[in-house]
């Protein structure tokens, strides 16, 4: 099998969740919907405090072309509009008092014709439905679906390699829901007249292959391709090359180079959305890790409360030492357990033991390791250095802005440096400063 350069090989875990069913789970009392829950403008309410909403209700609008708005995953009254924590600082947020009645908006869940539907309407729906890529990057689907030349696509690749450690939630909906999957790549096709669906899966799902394999046996545009496990397969641009053997930046999106990758929990959502009139108001995530009581993968309304997710889901074995949301190679630590489900909400970890804290920082031993498993073939330890004395013109001739945040540099360092941390907070202040220049 083909693959790229570089890369890990890591204890993946799934083995605690992968063969538990989807279990759906309901909201708690308060329900929080941030605004900025994709790349581009945060939405904008179109609600007001003291206003009652359904279940499948818009209540925030696209704020611009890369926006996505929000559906209410619940009835209830809006209680506030304000600024909440979030995982990554504070945001705005709407807060809706949940009224357990789940009354929901008059339509939703109506079966559509697909051979009615034409293009113009597939892509008003998915931006109506507020459907964003569900893997992690959170770039409103509405806009990539919508690229130059539609006939210049010739593959549109769903991303189910799902490299991250401890995950499954794509894996469960491949096996459970693999028609809704097969039918939202269909949805999408009708947009690319000249394009072939590939879904790529890591060869550590093998249960998932032979199920869509036969799924998609005399479908002429529809392929099954099984890839090498090796992380972070599952980035964009490596599943891409991987596929297509095409090469693209920073500066580049997969469209130019005949290109769309779509995830597999994006691409169920643009299902229900196009052809059972359902927007986009929950998701699947993983409960795992070794400090879990009762690992799964549930159906969780979106804006449902951490805290109330693991009630829901029987709760933690002893104190654990780290909670992450999303996997552990690229997830977020945090403490708060009032923070939300969101739309890129993929997975809740809990660890019993916190080994990257534990272990000391020492010198740079000069070894080269990060050089070798970098996927982008760019140099960690000298970009590191560079972001450490704030040298960032340095860091951009170095190629620093290439750096795809995947942590394989800071995983196998013998000295233990935050090498992708260091990285990320100069590609931070780099970027902090474009957006002032162009003011």
């Amino acid at each position: 099998m083909k693959s790229f350069r570089g890369g890990v090989h890591l204890y993946e875990g799934k083995e605690l969740s992968e063969n538990r069913a989807i279990q759906p789970i309901k909201a708690g009392k308060e329900v929080i919907f941030p605004l900025a829950q994709h790349i581009g403008a945060p939405a904008k309410p179109v609600v007001a405090v003291g206003d009652r909403v359904l279940r499948g209700q818009p209540i925030a609008e696209p704020a611009s072309f890369v926006s996505a708005g929000i559906c209410s995953s619940v009835s209830g009254t809006v209680k506030a509009i304000e600024e909440r924590p979030l995982l990554r600082g504070v945001g705005d947020v709407i807060v809706i008092e949940n009224d357990n009645q789940y009354e929901t908006v008059a339509g939703v869940g109506d079966k559509r014709d697909l051979s009615t539907v034409t293009a113009e309407d597939i892509r008003r729906i998915v931006a109506e439905a507020g459907i964003v890529g569900m893997g992690g990057a959170g770039f409103p689907s509405a806009v990539k679906l919508a690229p130059k030349n539609p006939e210049d696509i010739r593959y549109l690749i769903i991303n189910a390699a799902e490299c991250e450690p401890y995950l499954t939630c794509d894996y469960r909906l491949m096996v459970e829901r693999p028609e809704k999957l097969i039918g939202g790549i269909h949805v999408m096709l009708k947009l690319f007249p000249h394009a072939k669906g590939i879904i790529a899966v890591e060869d550590n799902k093998p249960e998932a292959i032979a199920v869509l394999k036969r799924l998609t046996a005399e479908d002429d545009r529809i392929e099954v391709r099984a890839l090498k496990t090796k992380y972070p397969q599952g980035g964009e641009r490596l599943i891409l090359h991987v596929i297509t053997g095409a090469d693209i930046n920073s500066r580049k999106l997969p469209a130019d180079v005949g290109c769309v990758v779509q995830n597999v929990s994006t691409s169920v959502a643009v299902y229900e959305a196009v052809c059972e009139n359902t927007p986009l108001m929950s998701r699947i995530v993983t409960m795992s890790g070794e400090g879990m009581a009762q690992p799964g993968n549930f159906e969780v309304p979106l804006g449902t409360k951490f805290a109330d997710l693991l009630e829901a889901a029987g709760g933690l074995k002893d104190e654990p030492e780290k909670l992450v949301a999303g996997g552990p190679m690229t997830g977020t630590s945090f403490v708060d357990m009032r923070v939300p489900v969101t739309k890129t909400s993929g997975g809740f970890l809990a660890f019993l033991h916190d080994d990257v804290s534990a272990r000391p920082i020492t010198a740079c031993i000069r070894c080269g390791r990060c050089l070798s498993v970098c996927p982008e073939n760019l140099v960690p330890q000298i970009l590191a250095v560079s972001a450490g004395y704030e040298q960032f013109d340095k860091f951009e001739d170095l190629n620093g802005m290439e750096c795809v945040e995947c942590g394989c540099c800071s995983y196998v360092c013998p000295a233990h440096r935050p090498l992708t941390q260091s990285i990320k907070r100069a590609k931070t202040a780099v970027q902090a400063a474009r957006r002032a220049q162009k003011k």
